[in-house]
């Protein structure tokens, strides 16, 4: 399994050879992304920044949610992380951008949405696509496994960019 580091430093190798900003929307990963991807040195070229969005305030404040959303299907939702992740792009002008929302546990969860439970939202030139992940694991396991999952899908997407 390649290690967060690597998949960082390529994604961000690959954005800048299409001379692509990159920004992130985080609530159960709390910056763990953001934290990768400023490791690599040099990184400030391509990664804007991003926002933790960890409270319903904070997401409707900065990446534009709406409430309407929140109040009927909630934070953990395909719907949330959509507006999540068309937000930080929208609020950023980055034409990449990551969000996450889920429960990484271990308490939070109930049958409908269990812990573990985390929709990933990624946008590249304007495409958007979400999907629904059920990791497995302790807090901590669950808050990597979605990690290395969006670096290594964004990474996929941005390879598949004709040059």
């Amino acid at each position: 399994m390649r290690e967060l580091a690597e998949l960082a430093s390529e994604l961000l190798e690959e954005l800048r050879k299409r001379n692509l900003t990159l920004a992130t929307a985080e609530s159960c990963t709390g910056g763990w992304i953001g934290r990768e991807l400023t490791a690599v040195a040099g990184s400030s070229d391509v990664y804007a920044g991003g926002v933790i969005s960890y409270s319903n305030e904070l997401k409707m404040k900065f990446l534009k949610v709406r409430k309407e959303t929140l109040d009927t299907v909630g934070a953990v939702s395909k719907e949330c992380c959509r507006e999540m992740t068309e937000g930080i792009c929208r609020e950023t002008g980055a034409r990449a951008g990551i969000a996450v929302t889920g429960i990484a546990g271990p308490g939070g969860g109930t049958p409908e949405k269990p812990v573990g439970l985390v929709w990933t939202g990624l946008s590249l030139c304007g495409k958007t696509v979400i999907s629904e992940n059920h990791f497995s694991g302790n807090r901590e396991e669950v808050r990597r496994s979605t990690v290395r999952q969006v670096l290594a899908a964004l990474l996929v997407m941005v390879k598949g960019l004709p040059c």
